[in-house]
This record gives structure tokens, C-alpha cells and sequence, in this order.
């Protein structure tokens, strides 16, 4: 396995400043020469061991923060990015990317939203848009990217929400139902909650005062939409000031944000933090019995296992991931080293696509990426039926894993070698950035490599990778 050296300039300096401290008084906090400090916090060195304990020690600092962040999900966004055939066949080396990650953000962010508008604009031409003609038809981010952007980068974890929605589960300090604390909150407000199999899922009438739920939705289902409207209508001031600070570019982005803020505290209300993390920890990461125990399904388990990222109660870091029977990534989030592909699909060597092949089944998987890091991975396939003859159902697989210094956490793992270098499947990212010269499923050239071609010779691939 490779073991990287640790980078964390801006983080040093974003503690230091955050806590009022000049680098002379820091550095001697620390332990460490004022050169030396200076050094790191412009990642001219890495962070040492000595200072990641002082840091905790001297300042309870997280220590985690410092390994999975911005920078590995900014690094992972700009390869993408620059796989866009429209930047040639040369790209900047992985070493430059990481330290504009590192000591550049807001410049590395602000290249990747250049890079979105020139895409979508390059769409709308070759679609012949019709905004071409429009007033407002300038170029910018989609509303559904801007907020899944939001949800990424704050690493799917909303403090002040997720810490309101255990409040409102855990009335007095105590684990409660919150099915029917929703209930009895809506009732307070003076709405009244009926089912009915003609709606789709969720209605609500505000004029009437009447919250109508399709009957034919799942208990699960039918439970997060009382809570999501119960967020709508109680939290109305918390989830504005949380949109505020977003700044989002547009209304319909701040719209999305609205119901994907509702659902977030939906789950962490069905899910509360404290309890659900005990409970994880007690099961060892069993979903089945733990979606049992919170009167959950499978994906709701597996999401909120994803964003349990608390500062000072971490659990387990995971990866989340969600695609539909075409491979393309629906949801996403990894407070791993991991990160996906923003377009596209997902690598059809993880086991996320077999599961549509073997319905009701876990699928296991030790996998290794290119850059050495190995995980495990589990996956099952997700079946929402439409509650009704001849209505459609929708299928996902969603993909849960870890890196394998967490792995033995997970009940999953017991009877699995993890000790044996060829149980690791060899998955990748994207085509265009991954690094494997034999990869039989590869679907485009990587970016920065040069290809050689033999019309005498046919491989696995018609052109072969050079070093």
C-alpha cells in the first residue's frame, strides 16, 4: 500500500487564524521552530507526527480533518476536468494539481466552475439550446449540480441541522419515536395527515391544512415524508439561514437546496446522530439490523452511515454511492480518500453493477484503486416499486464502503483474507484519469499518457498504454 505524506498548509493556517494566534505563538505551542511552521502552512513540507499530536493534544483538534478534506476531492475534480479533450493531450502533473488543491482552493474551484459553464454552454450549442436566444440564457452552473456541489464540499454533513433534527428525535436527551413525534407535531400545527393511494408520494395542502401520503409508499417512505414536511414547516428559519449562507446563484438552486436540506433532516431525524452511532458501532456496521431496529430501509441506513463526520464523534469513514441500471451516478458522497466521477458513470469493475444481477443479495468486494489505497466494498441492489399493476419500478444499486484500516469495524468482513495482496480487485474512477495499462473494461485512452498503436498486433485494448 502506499503511504502518502501529509499536506495540510491551509488547514494549519484556517486553525492558527480561527484561533486568534500569530505563527510565532503557534510554532511554540506546537513545539516546532517558527521556519518550520512556515513551511508547512505553504506545504513546502509535509505535516509531521509530532505536530498532529500537539495539535490534538494542545488544542483538542480533530485530527482527522487534516487526511480527507477539500484538497483530495478538488485534486479528483480538476483530473476530471481536464480529461475535457478541449485542454490537448498534455496535462499538468498530478503533483501541480495537488498543491493548488492544497494552497489555491478557492483558484481551483474557481477553474472548475469556468470549466462547468464552458461545458454547458458547449451542450446547449451542440443541442442548438434554445437559451442561445434568451436574455438569460448566460452561462452557469445547473441548479442540480450547484447544489450537489454544496452537499460535497461540506462533506454531506450539516452541523446545525443534523444537531436540530436530534433534538427534535431525542425530546429531554432520550431516544423518542419520531414517527410519532412527527405526528404530533403536525398536529400542533394544526395539519392533519391521511393517506391515499391516488398520489404520487407526498401532498400537502396548506390552504386545507391536510398532508396527504401515498398508502402505497413503503413504511420507510411513507415515515421520512412526515419528517421531511415536519422540517418544511418547523425549521423553516434554520434551513433559510443555512440557504443563506450557501449563496446559491439562482432560486431554483436555493429551491433544491430546500428539499434536499428537508431530507437531510428527515433522515437525521429518523436516524438521530447519537443513538444511530451507537447502535452502528453495537451491530458493527449491520445494516439489515439496524434499518430493523430504526424502522428504516437499506438506503436510508447506508446514506446516514455516509455522513457520520460529527467533529469529535467521527464514525466510521465511508463512501456512499448510487446508480441506476444505465451506470449513471445518482447520489454520491465519500468522506474517504475515494472520490467519483462528477459526469458519467461509475467504474463497471466495482460490484455496484453485478447487484442488479443477484436482487436481495450483499455483494462483497476488496477492491484497490490505482493510487495503492485498497477498500471494501459492499453492495445491493435497491427495488422502489410503484406500488400498483402496471405502475413503473425504479432500481438502483447503491455501493457502501471503507478504507480497509476500517474494514474490520463491519460484521461483513469476518471471513474475509484481507492480509492477501490478489484479493484486491483492481476498480478505478474515470476512464480518462485512471492509470491501469490492462484494463479490459476500459472504455477511452487515459489523459496523460501517450498511447502507442501496432497494426500487427491486437491486445485486450487496440492501442497499448505507454510507461
Amino acid at each position: 500500500m502506499t503511504n502518502q505524506k501529509l499536506y495540510a498548509g491551509v488547514k494549519l493556517r484556517e486553525t492558527r487564524t480561527r484561533l486568534g494566534l500569530t505563527q510565532k505563538k503557534f510554532a511554540a505551542k506546537l513545539g516546532i521552530s517558527l521556519p518550520y511552521l512556515n513551511q508547512m502552512e505553504n506545504n513546502n513540507r509535509p505535516v509531521s507526527t509530532g505536530v498532529v499530536l500537539a495539535l490534538a493534544q494542545e488544542f483538542g483538534f480533530d485530527v482527522t480533518e487534516l487526511s480527507v478534506g477539500d484538497a483530495s476531492r478538488i485534486v479528483s475534480d480538476m483530473r476530471e476536468a481536464l480529461a475535457d479533450p478541449v485542454f490537448g493531450e498534455t496535462a499538468p502533473p498530478l503533483a501541480d494539481l495537488r498543491l493548488a488543491a492544497s494552497n489555491a482552493p478557492a483558484l481551483a474551484r474557481a477553474f472548475l466552475d469556468l470549466h462547468r459553464a464552458y461545458r454547458q454552454t458547449h451542450e446547449r450549442l451542440a443541442s442548438l439550446d434554445e437559451a442561445l436566444g434568451r436574455e438569460d440564457g448566460r452561462a452557469q452552473s445547473s441548479p442540480w449540480e450547484e447544489v450537489r456541489d454544496f452537499f460535497h464540499y461540506c462533506d454531506n454533513y450539516i452541523d446545525a441541522v443534523d444537531r436540530a433534527a436530534e433534538r427534535f428525535a431525542c425530546p429531554r436527551g432520550e431516544p423518542g419515536d419520531p414517527v410519532a413525534l412527527a405526528a404530533a407535531a403536525l398536529d400542533a400545527a394544526g395539519i392533519t395527515v391521511r393517506l391515499d393511494e391516488k398520489i404520487a408520494l407526498r401532498d400537502f395542502d396548506a390552504a386545507r391544512g391536510v398532508l396527504t401520503i401515498s398508502s402505497h409508499a413503503e413504511p420507510a417512505s411513507r415515515n421520512f415524508q412526515l419528517l421531511h414536511q415536519v422540517a418544511l414547516l418547523t425549521q423553516a428559519q434554520l434551513l433559510d439561514a443555512t440557504l443563506d449562507f450557501a449563496r446559491f446563484q439562482s432560486d431554483e438552486a436555493r429551491a433544491i437546496a430546500r428539499i434536499g436540506l428537508a431530507n437531510y433532516f428527515a433522515g437525521a431525524a429518523l436516524l438521530p446522530y447519537g443513538p444511530f452511532l451507537a447502535a452502528a458501532q453495537e451491530t458493527r456496521h449491520d445494516l439489515e439490523r439496524l434499518a430493523d431496529r430504526f424502522g428504516a430501509s437499506i438506503e436510508q441506513v447506508a446514506h446516514r452511515l455516509s455522513t457520520l463526520q460529527r467533529p469529535g464523534a467521527k464514525g466510521v469513514p465511508f463512501f456512499f454511492v448510487r446508480v441506476d441500471q444505465a451506470g449513471t451516478i445518482t447520489k454520491r458522497h465519500s468522506a474517504t480518500r475515494l472520490q467519483f466521477a462528477r459526469f458519467g458513470g461509475a467504474c463497471p469493475l466495482w460490484n455496484m453493477h453485478r447487484a442488479f444481477e443477484t436482487p436481495g443479495r450483499f455483494l462483497r468486494q476488496l477492491a484497490e484503486t490505482p493510487d495503492g489505497v485498497r477498500y471494501f466494498c459492499l453492495a445491493r441492489d435497491v427495488t422502489k416499486p410503484g406500488g400498483a399493476w402496471g405502475a413503473p419500478v425504479r432500481r438502483f444499486a447503491i455501493g457502501l464502503g471503507c478504507e480497509i484500516q476500517h474494514a474490520a469495524q463491519l460484521v461483513y468482513t469476518d471471513d474475509l483474507d484481507m492480509t492477501r495482496a490478489a484479493a484486491f480487485e483492481p476498480i478505478g474512477i474515470s476512464c480518462r484519469i485512471c492509470d491501469r495499462k490492462n484494463c479490459h473494461q476500459r472504455s477511452v485512452p487515459p489523459l496523460e499518457r501517450r498511447l502507442t498503436v501496432d497494426p500487427d498486433h491486437r491486445g485486450v485494448l487496440p492501442y497499448e498504454i505507454a510507461e
